[in-house]
């Protein structure tokens, strides 16, 4: 679907450490401007969920129950978005939780919020994401905290490269290589990675909006990360 985009928001760009307002009404105005196209967007669960998942962990719940904890941080955020979008998006009410419910919802509204739609053994939101972009066969922006994929954290180490352009099979043994945990925070999860190389789907790791905007015009000058074959 040629005017369809799947984007998985991570939460950290909603409550960075409060609601940053900013970033929404900026966020709403791009996507206002699009109107030809519609959109998926997955609200992930950042460090709001990580921090209710730590908690979890510290009261020996167990990896499921962290989990679950988590899906319900990303709905919330969904559910919030959904009322601030209004009448461009899907009721609040009426979150999605499984793909048909994705796909119908795309019918009459130009932006559909959710969450994960469900729990599944180490899944995240970005799993979720990669998951609805395969199934409507569509590209996936992951707008995201960081400037793209990098050879390490660049938060914890000042020399990490960024990495331009990589292929699907690579950035999946990348991904293969870290341990999943409720809440990571790795730039896509293990599941996401596969799905996309299974799927063949175009994955831009972004940070800033006049990317977004850059890529949904299908521009090439942005600055962020492209998997791609």
């Amino acid at each position: 679907m040629e005017n369809l985009w799947v984007i998985s928001l991570g939460g950290s760009r909603i409550v960075p450490k409060e609601v940053d307002e900013n970033f929404i009404r900026n966020f709403k105005k791009l996507l206002g401007s699009h109107l030809k196209k519609k959109f998926v967007v997955v609200t992930g669960g950042g460090y709001t969920a990580r921090n209710y998942i730590k908690a979890m962990r510290k009261f020996s719940k167990s990896k499921k129950q962290q989990s679950q904890v988590g899906i319900s941080i990303t709905r919330f955020h969904a559910e919030f978005l959904a009322r601030i979008f209004k009448e461009k998006a899907n009721p609040p009410e009426k979150l999605p939780k499984n793909m048909r419910k994705v796909k119908n919802l795309l019918k009459k509204n130009q932006i559909v919020f959710c969450g994960s739609l469900k729990w599944e053994e180490d899944k995240t939101s970005d799993g979720t994401a990669a998951e609805i972009a395969g199934y409507l066969r569509c590209p996936f922006i992951n707008l995201t905290n960081v400037k793209g994929l990098y050879t390490s954290n660049p938060k914890k180490n000042k020399n990490a490269r960024k990495i331009p352009r990589i292929t699907w099979e690579k950035f999946n043994d990348m991904a293969q290589k870290i341990k999943f945990e409720a809440g990571q925070n790795f730039v896509l999860d293990q599941d996401a990675a596969e799905k996309i190389m299974k799927n063949k789907i175009p994955v831009y790791i972004l940070k800033d909006l006049i990317d977004v905007d850059k890529v949904l015009n299908r521009r090439e000058d942005f600055k962020g990360t492209l998997i791609k074959g």
